[in-house]
């Protein structure tokens, strides 16, 4: 029999996961996989899962949000094991999983796993740090790491946008300035910035699919400048409505390497979790760093 290594965060989402866990352990069952299941109970469990429990195994599923996610990749870069992973959603907002396409019901997401080929997907290195598909700073970006489980749960992104009205006193324009590729730089007041590999930001700013290749060795920057006037606040929502992220308060871009530089210290979001920053960051495009069975 193959072997397989079950990572689970119960709590998770609204524990979908959790549900039809049976279900899901007899698809793998069926297809000739011994499973050994592995269930978390605080943050880095996933990680140091992966890492010490991964070696061996031929596939490891990950059955959680996209903050498990981050840590079960974490994991493995971190032991250099080049392992399949499936990916079984089960969070609120689930973006690399919608990025994908991959299915959101865990019984078919477990199906598609045993039945899907092999895709390498490409993964980011921030600083020392991985993620998945996003490192952003700025406006909301604290929402998406200091918003109760309970919230989420009860309203899925739309709690993203609720508690960052609540944030609004508190947004402040930052100076940054960024050296794409070491060809291009931008530098001006932003009050949001994103670098991604993805087709949605938090369930809220969607990329066109036509643009964003999660496997071609480069990431998406968007840029929001900060705004000056209510006319420029008019204009910034109207652009996200439109998804016209080429326009005068918007800057998008593609990019494998990028430098960051701030006046001082900031905090951004990796995959949904808080990662402290510093004034001078570079964000790396690992090409092919993963291989996911969709």
């Amino acid at each position: 029999m193959k072997k397989m290594l079950f990572i689970l965060n119960p709590c998770a989402g609204t524990r979908k996961g959790n549900k039809v866990l049976p279900e899901i352990l007899s698809v793998f069952n069926r297809a000739d996989y011994d499973v050994r299941i592995f269930v978390t109970a605080k943050r880095r469990d996933a990680t140091e899962a992966a890492m010490h429990l991964a070696p061996g195994m031929d596939l490891v599923v990950c059955c959680g949000g996209d903050g498990t996610l981050n840590e079960v990749i974490s994991g493995l870069l971190q032991a250099g094991l080049e392992i399949s992973l499936g990916y079984i959603c089960a969070g609120s907002t689930n973006d690399f999983a919608n990025s994908l396409h991959l299915a959101t019901d865990p019984v078919e997401a477990a199906m598609q796993i045993v039945n899907g080929t092999v895709q390498s997907v490409d993964v980011g290195l921030f600083a020392d740090r991985y993620f998945s598909y996003v490192a952003s700073f700025g406006a909301f970006t604290k929402v998406s790491y200091s918003t109760p489980q309970s919230v989420k749960n009860a309203l899925g992104h739309t709690a993203y946008l609720l508690e960052g009205i609540k944030d609004l006193s508190q947004i402040h324009k930052i100076r940054v300035r960024l050296e794409l590729d070491g060809d291009t730089t931008l530098e001006d007041d932003y009050l949001f910035g994103a670098v991604c590999n993805s087709t949605s930001v938090g369930g809220i700013l969607k990329l066109d699919p036509n643009q964003v290749d999660m496997c071609d060795g480069q990431f998406e920057v968007l840029l929001v400048r900060a705004p000056k006037n209510l006319a420029e606040i008019t204009e910034c929502i109207g652009a996200i409505r439109k998804q016209q992220y080429n326009c005068r308060m918007m800057t998008f871009r593609s990019a494998k390497e990028i430098k960051i530089f701030t006046e001082s210290d900031i905090n951004w979001s990796l995959d949904g979790e808080m990662a402290p920053g510093s004034s001078g960051i570079t964000v790396k495009n690992l090409h092919h760093a993963i291989h996911l069975l969709r």
